[in-house]
């Protein structure tokens, strides 16, 4: 696909759907699905500059790219920052060799420290980088390499979670021999004292951070806040001036997304009031901090009323608990978050 089709695409997307931000500032940027580092400095600057034009910035916006080693050449980290690009998210997944193999990944091990170093250089003060455990055959001293090679990297923040076979993927279709639930929570434990001992906070099912650099994109989505939708497949939640809260699709393949004979939105579905409790627990329930109940009810539109049986029933089998404001899940609520989403 022509690169500055897309960019023109994405433009004329963002110039359609502006109006849903009218009113409000705009915290955070996440440029990221399939790899956008693929893209020039220049292609993502002339986006910038129509994203500032059409939307109202907070002045320390975050504003993060999504990039994979094996996509970025020498230099291009600090072209991204000259834009004003301020944080990086790094798909590692891995640093050994034959799991990146495995993977099917084109980055090594190597790329991926050199890649980190190029982003200390560029002048980024906040980066993440993205790892993976439970990966085929994996044993405890692998899972925790990974872990300390990446906290050799100095990152501020790590997403590190377990490997899923998703439907459609070869590993679906040829299934790998995956670690025992043993080898797993022994990863898990032992990975988090490694991590709460570098000083990173658990903040979320699957992030760590050090104080104050958790990424404000994730904590707005997994808040129930609201978001905008530019791009082939991206997906955006809005709440209109009478709370009606929606969520809406754009065309996922390329080609249908750049179809001048069609709109770039594919689908739009009203979340209903019955819908809604469970909705907000999918995201809120993630975060370790948990909830406040003038949330709830600010963000749903609901009281706490409504959802008083499922949190009883969550307060008593210890899943919940509640300290004067605050609801979040407990030790125990975390290894069984379905089971409370059940409830809703």
């Amino acid at each position: 696909m022509p690169e500055q089709a897309y960019i023109s695409a994405l433009i004329d997307d963002l110039l359609q759907d502006s109006h849903l931000a009218e009113g409000r500032q705009i915290e955070s940027i996440f440029i990221g699905g399939g790899t956008p580092s693929l893209f020039s400095a220049a292609s993502l600057d002339t986006l910038l500059q129509a994203v500032q034009k059409q939307l109202k910035l907070v002045p320390d916006c975050e504003i993060t790219l999504e990039a994979n080693p094996g996509t970025i050449e020498r230099g291009q980290f600090s072209e991204y920052y000259a834009i004003g690009i301020n944080r990086i998210s790094l798909g590692v997944q891995t640093f050994a060799p034959h799991h990146l193999k495995k993977l099917g990944r084109i980055h090594s091990g190597d790329e991926a420290i050199r890649a980190v170093d190029e982003i200390h250089r560029a002048g980024f003060k906040t980066f993440n980088i993205d790892l993976m455990h439970g990966l085929p055959d994996q044993s405890v001293a692998e899972g925790l390499a990974d872990i300390k090679q990446a906290l050799a990297l100095h990152p501020t923040h790590l997403s590190w979670y377990q490997l899923t076979i998703e439907p459609n993927t070869l590993f679906y279709a040829k299934p790998p021999t995956l670690p025992e639930e043993e080898v797993l929570g022994e990863i898990e434990a032992l990975g988090e004292i490694l991590l709460s001992e570098a000083g990173f906070i658990h903040y979320e099912t699957s992030a760590f951070a050090k104080p104050g650099m958790e990424c404000r994109h994730n904590i707005n989505y997994w808040q129930f806040g609201d978001y905008l939708a530019i791009g082939a497949g991206a997906h955006g939640k809005i709440t209109s001036q009478d709370n009606i809260i929606s969520r809406y699709y754009k065309h996922k393949h390329p080609k249908a997304y750049l179809d001048p004979e069609q709109a770039f939105t594919a689908e739009t579905k009203r979340i209903s009031r019955e819908e809604l409790p469970l909705e907000f627990m999918l995201s809120c329930l993630r975060l370790y901090q948990g909830f406040s109940i003038a949330q709830f009810e600010t963000r749903t539109g609901l009281s706490l009323a409504a959802i008083e049986k499922p949190l009883s029933i969550a307060f008593q089998k210890g899943l919940l608990e509640r300290k004067g404001d605050i609801i979040r899940v407990t030790a125990l609520g975390a290894r069984f978050l379905n089971e409370i989403l059940a409830l809703f």
